[in-house]
């Protein structure tokens, strides 16, 4: 019987290695061995046959089923692409989800998700996947990504931003953390615009104010004075008043007169803001700061490279969520909210608007990255 065995054992290895059929094939050259159900031979009997599986049979019973998503460029009807429950988990979130949970899914933000919305409104929820290519904007090969990501959701990473690095001048942080409120401001080509937001996220004060000298003729030193001044007469006593700095690239020459105007008007409500005849020795921390713009754009989403983007669609969620939860990411006042309520709709001119949501947004990155930090 020993010698039997010694004599099949050299056989199988004989034949492994000389391209034989055996267990494994010989594998050619650069490519994977052959995968095929095989059979062993009981030595004892030599009539008893035991399958051996291959090495795909083998992965498939003991790995979880992965999820394959459909091909965007399938032209099979898209119900038929998706199992039952993959359908039930789609048409849930669509017809279930807010605004705002479908801006979260990849290709729904903007336009698209309020599409959803208003289309199951109208029309009832969805009952089939073929339904949804009937909202605007939504063709085949999109719903299938949108679906596809549904099903399979990417977790991204949250980029955690340190507040300390982003605010110039460097101050203590024990001064940052007794601010009781701020005045958050953004100069814009013809205006410059404030929100005045205490530390319980509540706006006390949110507007602009038109200065007509802004960009004309050379830089009269004495118009922008005129103009500065009657902006810092209006703007309420804070802890601190937080700039806006734009990010403004100096090598692109055409954008030199809008950065020169805009340091021009830095400068003046630095020197106008902060109190002056302070002896050195004292421990007093200063009063006007500046804050990044990207900062402000990476906290809220609003980058496309190093690009920021309008924020009106920000603050109408924000707007919104001020009437309609109990715990909102900011508190509006009712006269605030009657003011604005259709000041930065989708569609009509917010070329008077885009100052305002920057800088309430601007307060509210400085709570919450302050908030983050501690």
């Amino acid at each position: 019987m020993w010698v039997a065995r010694r004599f099949l054992s050299s056989v199988a290895q004989r034949g492994q290695y000389a391209g034989q059929s055996g267990l494994f094939r010989r594998p050619q050259h650069g490519s994977p061995p052959e995968l095929e159900l095989r059979y062993l031979q009981c030595t004892c009997c030599w009539r008893s046959r035991v399958p051996v599986a291959g090495f795909e049979t083998l992965n498939a019973t003991i790995s979880p089923s992965s999820f394959e998503p459909c091909k965007e460029d399938s032209s099979a009807p898209l119900d038929a692409c998706y199992t039952p429950e993959q359908r039930d988990a789609i048409l849930q979130l669509l017809n279930n989800a807010s605004p705002a949970e479908l801006a979260g899914v990849k290709m729904l933000r903007g336009r698209k998700s309020l599409n959803i919305v208003e289309y199951r409104t109208k029309n009832g929820p969805f009952k089939t996947l073929e339904s949804v290519v009937n909202v605007p904007l939504l063709k085949h090969k999109s719903a299938v990504v949108v679906f596809n990501a549904i099903l399979n959701p990417v977790k991204k990473k949250k980029v955690k931003i340190q507040l300390a690095k982003f605010i110039r001048p460097e101050v203590d942080r024990s001064w940052l953390d007794d601010a009781n409120t701020i005045v958050s401001l953004v100069c814009g080509t013809n205006k410059v615009a404030w929100a005045h937001v205490d530390r319980g996220m509540a706006v006390l004060d949110w507007q602009q104010h038109d200065c007509p000298n802004f960009l004309k003729g050379t830089y009269m030193a004495s118009a922008y004075l005129n103009d500065v001044s009657a902006v810092v007469s209006l703007l309420p006593s804070a802890d601190f008043y937080i700039i806006e700095k734009p990010s403004i690239s100096v090598q692109n020459t055409a954008l030199f007169p809008i950065m020169a105007h805009m340091r021009t008007v830095e400068a003046m409500l630095f020197a106008l803001l902060e109190p002056r005849n302070i002896p050195v020795e004292t421990n007093i921390p200063p009063r006007v700061l500046n804050m990044m713009r990207t900062a402000v754009g990476r906290h809220f989403g609003l980058m496309v490279g190093e690009s920021r983007t309008s924020g009106a669609q920000t603050v109408r969620q924000l707007m919104t969520e001020s009437v309609t939860q109990k715990f909102p990411r900011i508190n509006f006042p009712p006269d605030l909210l009657m003011k604005y309520r259709n000041s930065f709709q989708m569609g009509s001119s917010r070329r008077g608007g885009e100052q305002l949501c920057d800088a309430l947004l601007q307060a509210v990155a400085f709570y919450e990255l302050l908030s983050e930090s501690s």
